[in-house]
């Protein structure tokens, strides 16, 4: 198959809402190109519906009432992507060595379809040649058998099934380490730190539900149009009946601007949309904390001269009494803090904020949903700790129609960590499991993400078992870690398509092709269905229907107990065989290790809207050592890490609404109007005369943090857009070269993607990254 060619690179100003006839046209153009324009409409309308398969790329949640379509424009594309007629089998490699795929792009790697065959690396042709299964484990196992466990990563995607997740926590465990980095620990492990600090959970406190019960929602850092376009409807429903939707986001994104119904015949016909934000406040990247430093201001000094004047107070004093620690600490804080050092860490002057804090002021109910716009800084942490505490200050957390609304961005991410993917003891049910399986698992804590990036580039990790993903290509410091991945002993990557992590092995390399969701999984019992967590702790079941892209391939339950059979002693209460010919049984093994929030397991998989697992800071039900909600006193305004100085811009890497996570679907990003290209760097037209740049100038970025490491992304096309002063924006995951190792969120350890420091290279001293 030759390789796609994009678009001539064109980038022109785009008119139209988010949805409307532009979801439709990218609906008619990806089910050609992957060969399903009858079968992809027919799994389409199983998509989200009770009895149906779970939506494989975001985690919004699955209402218990469907619409017609409970799909979007991204999870139409995620479901063409995974069922596409297109193959990439052991000839394909025949023709292409490794070497010779570096050069192609992410997307033609991925387009070229589904994997068919278990890969074997051969280092004297540098390429992958099929094997047997059975050759494939045997293999993985010896080299297992000779490592330090600690040296050993067992990553997973955050699409890998409650299931899967299950087995492969535990087989870890049994093998002797903690080490399981996951998808949480480059986006959300900031709100899993923040939260647990705050409110006693790692999660969000609000279900769907609590959209129809709010009367105001405050959006942070979240591009709904892109990432979660079915919240649309949800965000629509609420303007319609009145809600106020009150926006902080550097960009201005049109998903939050306003919204065509596809799924409306009068807005379709008659073009017509609904407004999303009523105010939309463009806070510089990483300007969060002041911002909503500037709105608690407001309202605790128009409660403090309330008080004076005897009149009704503006916070509720009631519940920060019952229910609060250290408001007075954080209370002081913000009476001290300058108007001016607020301006100038939000990006906003006093006006809009003042306009902000008197919505919040008159709501009752009001939600605050977020996304990586806030956890994806150095100071992540205190910008959800400093989210809460904007919360706290009403009584807007354990209430109906109010609360923290973190949007996850994979699949089953969030319910990875339910089910033991974590590399903390203190999350993992340690007991328990020591309990019903007669081991002793490991208490040290196992590596995160970043402390994996560490030990990659340092030696100390040796082998590297990916459960799905494009890890080399979703973290920092591309350059490094591309020269170092090749130095591991063992590399062992399942997964669906072939994508830039497989093409860089280690000095054993296997590539093990497993059954999507979307597919049917027929194991001794019968057909199987798995099950996954939304954004709302809601579980549902899932059940693939079409028919599997390869007689060859194996489920990942399956794979994990073959590999597990070899790795881990034999344990007469493990039946890692039953597990897999009957998932059921794995489900009571979760419910039996997790007895408070699975009960009734598999009686309850294929409810209707999920079953909610609980929430204790929903009830007001404080797990911190106070027993209290924590009020936070923030240790300065900027989230970013660094201070501004002359010529040094903030970088925020962003995603188009042509791709998921890492995987490219086209070279198109309608809502910006680009076309034919990702090699765009978005800027405000001041900072553009200051630095002599017209729109169409090639520039190259430098990282602006000296550490004796230089990191170049060279190509890319100056656009002016609509963006805070002193902040650039560029795409993901082409820009991760750009960010340090340890240019991370503290105590999270998250990426801090979205406040990068750069500079811009004169054009006469460009030099190519790669």
């Amino acid at each position: 198959m030759a390789r796609q060619k994009s678009d001539e690179p064109r980038i022109e100003t785009f008119e139209g809402p988010a949805g409307g006839w532009g979801s439709v046209r990218s609906l008619a153009e990806i089910l050609p190109r992957e060969q399903l324009p009858v079968q992809g409409l027919r799994e389409l309308a199983r998509q989200n519906k009770p009895a149906g398969f779970a939506c494989v790329s975001c985690a919004w949640p699955k209402p218990a009432h469907p619409h017609p379509a409970e799909f979007c424009e991204e999870g139409a594309k995620a479901t063409a992507w995974e069922l596409t007629k297109l193959r990439t089998t052991p000839e394909f490699f025949k023709d292409y060595s490794l070497t010779a795929l570096r050069q192609w792009r992410d997307y033609d790697l991925e387009q070229h379809g589904r994997l068919t065959h278990p890969m074997r690396y051969d280092i004297d042709l540098d390429k992958y040649v099929a094997c047997s299964w059975d050759e494939a484990f045997d293999a993985i196992a010896a080299a297992l058998g000779t490592y330090d466990p600690n040296s050993v990563i067992f990553y997973s995607s955050g699409r890998t099934s409650l299931e899967a997740s299950y087995m492969y926590g535990l087989m870890a465990r049994m093998y002797g380490n903690q080490n399981l980095p996951d998808s949480s620990n480059m986006c959300h492990e900031s709100t899993s730190v923040g939260l647990k600090a705050a409110i006693g959970v790692p999660v969000g406190t609000t279900q769907l539900k609590d959209f129809e019960e709010c009367d105001a929602i405050f959006f942070f850092g979240q591009n709904v149009g892109s990432n979660a376009p079915r919240m649309l409807h949800d965000l629509r429903a609420a303007r319609k009946r009145g809600v106020e939707i009150v926006t902080f986001n550097p960009l201005r994104e049109r998903g939050l601007e306003r919204f065509t119904d596809p799924q409306n015949p009068i807005e379709m016909a008659t073009l017509s949309e609904t407004g999303i934000s009523t105010q939309y406040h463009q806070v510089k990247a990483g300007g969060d904390i002041a911002a909503i430093m500037g709105i608690a201001k407001f309202l605790i000094e128009w409660d403090d001269v309330a008080a004076a004047a005897g009149d009704a107070p503006v916070l509720d004093h009631d519940f920060i009494k019952r229910h609060t620690h250290d408001f007075d600490a954080f209370a002081d804080r913000v009476r001290a803090t300058e108007w001016h050092d607020i301006e100038r860490e939000a990006g906003l002057d006093r006006g809009a904020l003042e306009q902000a804090a008197r919505v919040y002021a008159i709501s009752k109910a009001v939600m605050a949903i977020y996304g990586m716009g806030l956890t994806q800084h150095v100071r992540g942490v205190e910008n959800v700790r400093m989210l809460v505490n904007f919360l706290l200050l009403r009584g807007n957390i354990g209430k109906p129609g109010a609360g923290p609304t973190p949007v996850r961005g994979h699949s089953n991410v969030q319910g990875q960590r339910t089910v033991g993917i974590t590399e903390k003891t203190e999350l993992a049910p340690v007991e328990k499991l020591k309990e019903l399986y007669s081991f002793d698992p490991p208490t040290e804590k196992g590596l995160d993400t970043i402390e994996t990036c560490r030990g990659v580039i340092d030696g100390s990790v040796k082998a590297f078992i990916g459960m799905g993903g494009n890890f080399l290509r979703a973290v920092p410091d591309t350059g490094p870690m591309e020269a170092a991945w090749p130095s591991l002993d063992l590399t062992v990557h399942i997964a669906t398509k072939l994508n830039r992590s497989h093409l860089l092995p280690g000095r054993v390399a296997y590539l093990l092709p497993c059954l999507g969701r979307i597919e049917q999984d027929i194991q001794a019992s019968g057909p199987q269905a798995v099950s996954v967590e939304d954004s709302s702790s809601c579980i549902h079941g899932s059940v693939g229907k079409a028919k599997p892209a390869s007689p060859h391939l194996l489920s990942e339950p399956a794979i994990v107990a073959a590999i597990a059979k070899r790795i881990v002693p034999s344990n007469p209460r493990i039946d890692w065989d039953g597990w897999v010919a009957d998932y059921a049984r794995i489900r009571d093994a979760i419910e039996a290790t997790y007895p408070d929030i699975f009960e009734n397991f598999n009686e309850r998989l294929f409810q209707r809207g999920g079953f909610w697992k609980g929430n204790k800071a929903s009830e007001r039900i404080w797990l911190t050592p106070s027993k209290k909600a924590e009020f936070h006193v923030p240790t300065g305004l900027s989230a970013t890490g660094f201070a501004d100085v002359a010529g040094r811009y903030r970088l925020m890497t962003l995603r188009s609404n042509d791709q998921f996570n890492t995987t490219i679907y086209g070279f198109h990003d309608r809502f910006r109007g680009v076309k034919g290209t990702r090699d765009v760097l978005f800027m405000n037209a001041e900072d553009m005369v200051r630095e002599a740049l017209s729109e169409g100038d090639i520039v190259t970025l430098e990282c602006a943090l000296d550490d004796e490491i230089t990191r170049r992304r060279s190509g890319l096309i100056v656009t002016p857009y609509d963006i805070p002063s002193g902040c650039l924006g560029a795409y993901y995951p082409e820009c991760n070269c750009l960010i340090p190792v340890e240019h991370h969120a503290e105590q999270s350890h998250v990426l801090a993607a979205k406040s990068v420091p750069v500079k811009l290279l004169p054009t006469n001293s460009q030099k190519p990254f790669m």
